[in-house]
């Protein structure tokens, strides 16, 4: 996947400490890692921000062996859901948390991080071409997977690279989990550039992070709508960043005026601002919109990346070629993912799309060939750049509040949960916290005295919009 010794005397990492790990160190590493393991398996990778994440990741994926990337603060009791669903052969985790994994045999460490191997044993066919596996909602547990294959990835990172031009001497700083898609395109792309990656786990509102930030001469960083957000509130644009060329965007539409603001900041400083779309189905990206139209063209996703193709189809799936004209988005390239999978026995699967995604987003294109996204056609939200579904949630809600009705709607960066017992708003708040791991400003929760339904008993959520602020 990556030609490591091509870059061996650059660096690839640098960590919160400051040092510095050169993609020839990634090799060596890489080497003894894989020798550890025998044959194509699963491993279950608890990700972190870090080099020895970063390793495990590599190594698997250059070895032939399938990851699933998680969230190293994923709830437990959803691991252990996907555990009993998948049986990985090994964990990759932070060695921190070797405590918490003691039922299973501790075989390798390095940078901090040590292989774990479980009871099960190759307990079900992988697909040859299966390189990797990514959650499709993993705020709320779900085990229906994303299958990603080697051309995927190869194809999607080799289209941003070119279209975001990165080069060797691109420092780029993590925003983002590297389980995320988004994050993780952005490690793809650099790696195969040969450029360098700040890892840190810092956010943006923490000193630490700006302090890493500038002495490392951070050229470019990613974020999704709330980063954004966050970004305006700090007074970014006020900043002194001299080494900055390129920032990006996906994760969810930005709001126009701030695509606007920050567009017009970057034409005045004479850097790169790119909004861009994508999901995991596709591997990661879809669409960039041009730094040099990004002031001209504020509130469009793009144009196609290089090698893909979009479409716009009516109700009755017949082409829409008008300009202005609203219809689902379809997309097609060799990015586009295998299929999903939702039990072991599904690994074995093999490409189920063939190269088409209808997206379930509504857009439209303008008279230049510029794409806009209008809405969903899918109960999904972007909760701060993590997608999650509304059918889910609400299903995991119910399960735990099963003697009140429950219901879940929302826009971007806000979803509203309604239920019908005033005393309980208190504890499905914190409940729903816990479980996902999102910040509480991104839940509303409203007690209202009924759920209306339809005469099949189906919620009609288009009465619950008007309790949206």
């Amino acid at each position: 996947m990556w030609f490591l010794e091509k870059y061996a005397d650059n660096v690839v990492v640098v960590s919160e400490l400051g040092e510095k790990l050169t993609y020839g160190d990634l090799l060596i590493s890489s080497e003894k890692l894989a020798a550890q393991i025998s044959e194509k398996c699963l491993i279950f990778c608890l990700c972190r921000n870090c080099a020895g994440s970063l390793l495990g990741y590599v190594t698997f994926l250059n070895n032939g062996i399938v990851p699933l990337l998680l969230d190293a603060q994923i709830d437990r009791q959803l691991l252990i859901n996907l555990t009993e669903t998948y049986k990985p052969d090994y964990f990759w985790i932070h060695s921190d948390m070797e405590s918490d994994f003691e039922s299973y045999k501790a075989v390798y460490s390095d940078y901090n991080y040590t292989l774990m191997k479980t009871s099960y044993n190759y307990e079900y066919p992988l697909f040859k071409e299966l390189a990797l596996l990514l959650t499709t909602s993993g705020s709320t547990g779900s085990r229906k997977l994303v299958r990603q294959s080697y051309t995927n990835i190869k194809a999607n990172m080799v289209a941003i690279a070119k279209y975001l031009e990165i080069d060797e001497t691109e420092r780029s700083i993590t925003t983002l989990p590297m389980n995320y898609t988004y994050g993780l395109s952005i490690i793809n792309s650099h790696l195969y550039a040969g450029a360098s990656l700040i890892m840190t786990e810092k956010t943006l509102v923490q000193k630490e992070f700006w302090q890493q930030f500038k002495a490392h001469g951070t050229t470019s960083f990613s974020g999704v709508p709330y980063t954004y957000e966050m970004l305006n509130k700090l007074r970014f644009i006020k900043m002194k960043l001299p080494a900055l060329r390129t920032m990006t965007q996906a994760g969810g539409k930005l709001l126009p005026e701030l695509h606007k603001k920050f567009a017009e900041y970057a034409r005045d400083t004479g850097k790169r601002f790119y909004v861009m779309y994508g999901q995991t189905e596709a591997t990661a990206r879809m669409s960039y919109l041009p730094y040099q139209k990004s002031v001209e063209k504020y509130g469009s996703m793009g144009i196609a990346i290089p090698g893909g193709k979009f479409t716009l189809i009516d109700v009755d799936e017949m082409e829409i070629t008008e300009p202005e004209i609203t219809g689902e988005l379809v997309y097609e390239g060799p990015n586009v993912t295998l299929g999903y999978a939702e039990q072991g026995q599904d690994l074995a699967r093999g490409d189920e799309r063939h190269g088409r995604l209808v997206t379930g987003d509504m857009a439209k294109m303008d008279g230049d060939g510029f794409y806009y996204i209008v809405g969903r056609k899918k109960r999904f939200l972007k909760i701060f750049g993590n997608r999650v579904n509304l059918d889910e949630t609400e299903q995991l809600l119910k399960t735990r509040f099963n003697e009140v009705e429950v219901a879940c709607g929302g826009v971007d960066d806000k979803m509203y949960i309604f239920i019908t017992d005033g005393t309980l708003v208190q504890d499905l708040r914190q409940y729903i916290i816990d479980k996902t791991g999102l910040n509480h400003i991104a839940f509303t929760v409203k007690h209202i005295k009924k759920i209306s339904k339809n005469e099949s008993g189906k919620t009609i959520y288009e009465d619950l919009e008007q309790y949206f602020n």
